[in-house]
Order: structure tokens, then C-alpha cells, then sequence
């Protein structure tokens, strides 16, 4: 296969397993919030709109449709980055790792650039184990669902290079 193709080939793969990843990530931090009895992050639809200039909503309707496609496009798109993990060669268990870090780092420097939540080191270590176990769901179920998919016919488990 031809680098382009393995590339393009991972991006896609990446992105249908950073959507199974942020479902998981969405179940755990769900059942979390109902446990706790908080109201479900807004940090998403924050930032994004904060990061694009959007000052208001219509409605409470829209920001919440907006908060769910930030989450859900956020983390769909952060599959991208375990695709290309995974065409550089890193082997499976680096790429999640690295994946997961690169996530969670992420949002620990742009959540306070964005002036959306304070830097890690003022939060509770409560709150920081949950958040971390959250992006941990994220990326062990992101880098489960790449590598199912690429047990596939004309994958690696199928006995073709990908």
C-alpha cells in the first residue's frame, strides 16, 4: 500500500474510532454527572465558541445542540491523531498512550488559554482523577475500536499491510 493510501486509510479508520471513543467517553462521563448530580459539562460549547467568537445563543435549545456537536465533533476528530499514530508505526499500546496524553494535554492547556476552566493544579485531585479517567475512556476506547478495525479482510489481520 502506497503511503498516501495508508495514511488516508488510517485518517478514516481514526475518525470512526474517535467517534466509538467519545461515545464511551459520553457513558462514562454521563453516568459520572447522574452520580454526582451535576449538570453536564458545558466546556465544549465554551470553548468552540469562545475559539470562533460566538457570544450568544438564541436559545438554551441551541446551546445545548451546540455543546453536543462541539463534544461529539471534538472528539471524532481527535481520531485523526490516533490514525497517524498509528500509519507512523507506533505500535498499538504507544499510539492509545500517546493518543490519551496528547488529548488530555490538550484540553489542560486550552481550557485555561480559553479562560474556561482554571489550570489543573487548582482543581480538587478528586476532580482531576475523574477528568483524567474520563480522557482515559476516550482513548482506550478510541484506540480498541482502531485496532478492531483494522482486524478486518485486507488488514494486517487479514494478511495484507495497512
Amino acid at each position: 500500500m502506497r503511503i498516501a493510501e495508508k495514511v488516508a486509510a488510517s485518517i478514516g479508520k481514526g475518525l470512526v474510532a474517535g467517534l466509538a471513543g467519545t461515545a464511551a467517553m459520553t457513558v462514562s462521563s454521563t453516568v459520572e454527572a447522574r452520580l454526582r448530580h451535576r449538570a453536564p459539562s458545558s466546556a465544549p460549547a465554551r470553548a468552540t465558541a469562545k475559539a470562533l467568537g460566538i457570544a450568544s445563543f438564541d436559545n438554551e435549545i441551541a446551546r445545548a445542540r451546540f455543546n453536543d456537536l462541539s463534544h461529539w465533533g471534538y472528539g471524532t476528530g481527535w481520531g485523526i491523531v490516533r490514525g497517524l499514530l498509528s500509519a507512523a508505526g507506533l505500535p498499538p499500546s504507544a499510539a492509545t498512550l500517546a493518543h490519551g496524553a496528547a488529548v488530555w494535554g490538550s484540553e489542560q492547556v486550552a481550557l485555561p488559554a480559553l479562560d474556561i476552566a482554571p489550570p489543573a493544579i487548582f482543581w480538587a485531585p478528586r476532580e482531576i482523577a475523574i477528568d483524567a479517567f474520563h480522557h482515559t475512556v476516550y482513548a482506550v476506547a478510541t484506540g480498541i475500536a482502531y485496532e478492531l478495525l483494522g482486524n478486518g479482510r485486507g488488514t494486517r489481520g487479514g494478511g495484507t499491510a495497512s
